[in-house]
């Protein structure tokens, strides 16, 4: 890898939320700093974390400038929405990603990501395909060429929520943000809102993001997954209220995610969390 000096420097500040991840922070922000294209800033925001986060933040902030960590602490835990919008309101670049305290990235995700989005500046939003990997991350190769691209409008979010938070690039200047006080679905909501105003939303099939637990069913907020469900129907409430969706798309949509809430519980208890990747059908 090219010395700090010689990696380009993209116009992307990146906002990881952090609570209560002093043992896993390190590892995020490293994947960050092992770009091959270096974001503008990271943002990392310290969500009234107990567990001693914030010196782990102030001891990266001493390890070095590039890219500059920029530090905003809340005085009260606010949740993750509330947490990335508080980095959202101090980022200054054109673009904004996404990256969980928990979670890494692949060294090439923003220099093909970010090469996506200036290619195709109609699309606010991008996502792309996460891998669900085990305690160290491997770095893997991607495949040779262009990633096969999808599109995804309001009615595919409706089926299934197509970007995970760990893989999103979006364009700062677009008004919605993530619903302040919500702490589950809160992601979902946002991209159908982004979606239902500036046009679907693209998915880049390169795996580029590594999560270390599986998306329902493990630790976290995802780990209740009954709280989860609730969350998706407040979601679907609202999207309703806001007339992005129909009364009849907002019936058939709690039927639906009344199915996934079962078939999910189900694959909880009968199937063991080394599996966990199994939760990715669903």
């Amino acid at each position: 890898m090219s010395p700090l000096a010689e990696r380009p420097r993209l116009p992307i500040s990146v906002i990881v939320p952090v609570y209560n991840a002093a043992a896993t922070l390190p590892r995020a922000v490293d994947s960050v700093r092992a770009q091959t294209c270096l974001p503008f800033e990271i943002i990392v925001v310290d969500d009234a974390s107990s567990d001693g986060s914030w010196d782990v933040i102030q001891r990266l902030v001493a390890e070095g400038p590039d890219p500059p960590i920029r530090t905003v602490r809340l005085a009260t835990n606010g949740g993750p929405a509330a947490a990335r919008n508080a980095g959202w309101a101090v980022a200054d670049r054109e673009f904004l990603a996404f990256l969980d305290a928990d979670d890494a990235w692949h060294p090439c995700k923003l220099e093909v990501q970010y090469g996506w989005m200036v290619d195709n500046p109609q699309v606010a939003l991008c996502g792309h395909r996460c891998v669900v990997a085990s305690s160290a991350a491997p770095v893997r190769d991607l495949p040779v060429g262009m990633a096969p691209v999808r599109f995804y409008g309001v009615t595919s979010f409706l089926i299934a929520n197509r970007l995970s938070t760990p893989s999103v690039m979006l364009r700062r200047k677009v008004r919605q943000r993530f619903a302040g006080g919500k702490s589950r679905s809160e992601d979902f909501l946002l991209w159908v809102r982004i979606v239902a105003e500036h046009g679907p939303a693209a998915f880049l099939d390169f795996p580029l993001a590594f999560l270390f637990k599986p998306r329902y069913g493990a630790a976290g907020l995802s780990g209740d997954l009954w709280r989860m469900y609730c969350g998706e129907l407040d979601s679907y409430a609202q999207l309703r209220h806001e007339r992005i969706i129909s009364t009849a798309q907002w019936l058939a949509v709690v039927a639906w995610s009344w199915a996934k809430f079962v078939k999910r519980a189900i694959v909880h208890l009968l199937v063991p969390m080394e599996r966990s990747a199994l939760y990715d059908k669903f």
